[in-house]
């Protein structure tokens, strides 16, 4: 499936999603060792949330016989990429299509037919696998990752109003590229086109190093990519050093400035309210460590030349 054609209704009904369900996904790959592992995917102790992971399922048989065969390296089973529905908000109720499937229907959508799958309760035997990872892995890390992907989201709405659907979607995830007249391409594989006509698509980012893309056909479609926030422990705190000679507030905000940001993003990212990062932008403008631009309707800050020698020099 590398070329999805796609309409204008398609491209106007088409909007960002957040989704905790494909964030548990992304984060069973890693755990599994299936998938890249990206910096502060697993909290700041990710030895600890692999070996947690790894004693869990010493004693499941059935969940590792389900993770084989559902993450392969470049394929993923159709029920963990399928797009929530509008009435899914949540992780429980994005599981809801796990946990009401058959276990005919499941063990169909898995790569081999494993002796180990053949139980009456796999649904329940998989939901426990996944539970265990939001549980344990997500969960108590959620509103930092969500601050990041509505950091992601608000940047590539912002470049989409003022350039255009090949500015916000040619570098969402490798292979991907906007083609025009219609046609975007998912990945590099020879499949014959999709047609999307009629359906509508959702874009989710997630802190998967590739993303995947999924469907419930006819009608709905997503594309899963890798959030271009800041993810690491750490991210919204700034080295100690440049914390000592500007204050831990203006610190943060000067490091998080690697790439252009709204002041709306900032307060997505460090989760510090909107008039104290005005305020701490003004210091820095004055100060002339940081610029700003206008684009569309945005004002985004950049670091100055200035800027990026202090962060350097006491990072």
């Amino acid at each position: 499936m590398g070329i999805w054609l796609i309409n204008a209704d398609v491209l106007a009904g088409s909007r960002f999603r957040i989704s905790a369900f494909a964030e548990t996904v992304a984060t069973l790959g890693v755990l599994a060792r299936l998938r890249s592992h990206r910096p502060g995917q697993l909290g700041h102790r990710p030895q600890q949330r692999w070996a947690a992971y790894e004693a869990r399922m010493a004693g499941d048989p059935v969940g590792r016989a389900f993770v084989k065969n559902a993450l392969l390296p470049t394929w993923l089973s159709d029920f963990l990429c399928a797009p929530p529905e509008e009435d899914e908000l949540t992780f429980d109720q994005e599981m809801r299509r796990i946990r009401e499937a058959s276990a005919a229907a499941l063990r169909a959508d898995l790569a081999h037919d494993d002796p180990k799958l053949d139980v009456p309760d796999l649904p329940d035997r998989i939901a426990a696998v996944l539970d265990w990872v939001w549980t344990e892995a997500v969960e108590p890390d959620w509103e930092r990752r969500r601050r990041a992907f509505e950091a992601d989201i608000i940047a590539r709405t912002g470049r989409l109003s003022s350039s255009g659907w090949a500015s916000a979607l040619d570098d969402m995830r490798p292979n991907m590229r906007w083609l025009g007249e219609g046609q975007l391409r998912i990945n590099a594989y020879d499949y014959p086109p999709q047609d999307l006509t009629d359906g509508q698509l959702l874009f989710i980012p997630s802190t998967s190093t590739r993303g995947w893309v999924g469907w419930r056909r006819p009608h709905r479609y997503s594309v899963v990519y890798p959030c271009g926030g800041l993810l690491a422990e750490g991210a919204t705190t700034a080295p100690g050093t440049l914390s000592r000679l500007v204050g831990p507030a203006r610190a943060t905000l000067l490091s998080l400035l690697n790439d252009p940001m709204s002041t709306t993003q900032l307060v997505s990212v460090t989760g510090f309210a909107l008039g104290a990062v005005g305020n701490h932008l003004k210091v820095l403008l004055d100060a002339q460590l940081v610029r700003r631009r206008r684009s569309g309707r945005s004002v985004l800050y950049y670091r100055t030349a200035d800027g990026d020698r202090l962060v350097h020099i006491t990072g």
